[in-house]
């Protein structure tokens, strides 16, 4: 088997993506695709190698995309406006054999260190840009086509970055059975068809956007039309433009749309199918939504873990609060503090157990065994409860996560930045509600005996080391920070 399959059995004609005005079929893909794997190969790329693609949503993504999976080797899609301390650690975990740069990410490229890339043999511009000893995507696509390999099914297909609580991320190990399971299970409620134009917002370097966005149009043979930049006013254009009938967004997405003025029913008239997940959806919102729109949006739930989704509304009516129903093929427990299942109507922890769940985190056995137990369930973090007639609605976290705009941040990653600082002794990181971002991220800072810094320079710090979507968007300056009886900061005081 081989995931990369997915884009083969689709008429030649139909088309597959819309890319930056210009549509891209099926046939043109695949033949972009088999000579992008000819050119992986003949530059020293080899199965089971890593494949770091900096790309937005774009052709160049997908076509490295499937192309690295075609012959056996793991993408590794990261944010490529992540600054470049940020990528320098994940591209050091992952020890890629190629990199993909889009001109975005030019800048972080050039203040990587890419000595400490033992394995590094291709350097690729997406689109010619000036990068220091990297061959054009253009010219690659000039190499004899070769085809997809067959590859063992547990083959990692996908390193995705994902956070602990504990620290710093760690890289996702999915395989090509565990995306392909995913996709399965979602085609079992049918929400895609070969005939469906699908928003793509979602960054493709989010699961999300990887295997429900892209993975799913390209298993069913729809089209994709990418979007690099979120605008809402250009987004109700583009839906008239192409037709769209799909819209995958994370809650600011349709935060922002039901803003834009003079919204009304007609600004939805193609879109057959609306869908929400990575973070909750503001239930003003979608009863806004349904009642000015007409638009019935189905949020579901997931995790990078699950390859990434666990429960959907699509095909039941929709509860509004709800992630909906546990997918086909799918196991789920909710548990108690004790580890015994809960009682009706009682809240638990989400365990889930399925072919969908993933390898563990590379290299990290600790870690992988704090998420999975020895019988295969993957514990979540996230506490649910379940009604008479099935429905999942999230209550709380165990962990201490923020979400913001469907980005997972987490507290101890920022924390570990912020003390690094010469002048910070002690720091503690909250998450606060937004009424934009859903959550926005908030840090209390403790400064080091006779230092001083202002609020402003702590931001500029984080920034330098994290995404921007990680960063404090206030910094508070406290004397001290609330601890319990083992010195452990509370961080439920603070927020």
């Amino acid at each position: 088997m081989n995931l990369a399959s997915i884009v083969e059995q689709h008429p030649a004609t139909a088309t597959a993506l819309v890319f930056r005005g210009t549509a891209i079929s099926y046939g043109e893909l695949r033949r972009d695709i088999a000579s992008m794997r000819g050119a992986l190969l003949a530059n020293g790329v080899e199965a089971g190698d890593t494949v770091a693609l900096l790309c937005g949503n774009s052709r160049y993504f997908v076509v490295s995309y499937f192309a690295t999976l075609g012959i056996g080797a793991a993408a590794v899609p990261l944010n490529l406006i992540s600054p470049a301390a940020e990528l320098q650690r994940e591209l050091d975990e992952v020890q890629p054999s190629a990199v993909v740069i889009e001109p975005a990410a030019v800048s972080s490229w050039n203040n990587i260190d890419q000595s400490s890339f033992k394995k590094l043999r291709l350097i690729v511009a997406a689109e010619g840009h000036d990068v220091v000893n990297a061959k054009t995507f253009d010219q690659l696509l000039q190499h004899a086509p070769t085809n997809i390999v067959e590859v063992d099914q547990h083959a990692i297909a996908a390193l995705i970055f994902t956070s602990g609580t504990a620290g710093a991320p760690r890289a996702a190990m999915l395989s090509h059975h565990n995306l392909l399971t995913n996709l399965q299970q979602l085609m079992q409620l049918s929400p895609l068809n070969q005939q469906d134009v699908v928003f793509g917002v979602l960054p493709l370097f989010h699961i999300f956007g990887l295997n429900v966005v892209l993975g799913l149009s390209m298993f069913v043979g729809a089209s994709v039309v990418l979007v690099q930049r979120f605008d809402p006013v250009t987004a109700l254009e583009t839906f008239a433009e192409r037709r769209v009938t799909v819209v995958p967004g994370a809650p600011p997405v349709w935060t922002a749309l039901s803003q834009v003025p003079g919204i009304n029913a007609a600004s939805f008239s193609t879109v057959r199918l609306a869908l929400t997940g990575a973070s909750k959806m503001p239930e003003d919102i979608t009863r806004m939504l349904a009642d000015k729109c007409g638009v019935v949006v189905h949020e579901g739930y997931g995790l990078t873990e699950a390859s990434p989704v666990i429960s959907m509304s699509v095909g039941r009516t929709v509860h509004v609060g709800s992630i909906g129903h546990v997918l086909p093929g799918i196991e789920l427990r909710l548990v108690d503090e004790n580890g015994d299942d809960a009682e009706s109507g009682d809240s638990g922890e989400i365990w889930v157990r399925g072919d969908n769940v993933f390898r563990g985190y590379l290299r990290d056995e600790e870690a992988t065994s704090r998420v999975i137990t020895p019988e295969g369930w993957l514990r979540t973090g996230d506490v649910a409860v379940r009604d008479d007639d099935g429905y999942l609605f999230l209550v709380d976290r165990v962990k201490d996560l923020i979400i913001v705009s469907g980005f997972n941040v987490y507290p101890a990653e920022v924390e570990s930045v912020l003390n690094a600082h010469a002048a910070i002794a002690q720091s503690a990181v909250v998450g606060v509600a937004h009424p934009h971002t859903g959550e926005a991220v908030r840090a209390y800072v403790v400064l080091e005996s006779g230092a001083y810094l202002d609020e402003e320079s702590v931001i500029e710090w984080c920034q330098k080391h994290v995404a921007r979507y990680k960063c404090p968007s206030k910094v508070l300056i406290v004397e001290s920070l609330p601890t319990g009886g083992t010195g452990k900061v509370l961080r439920r005081a603070l927020r």
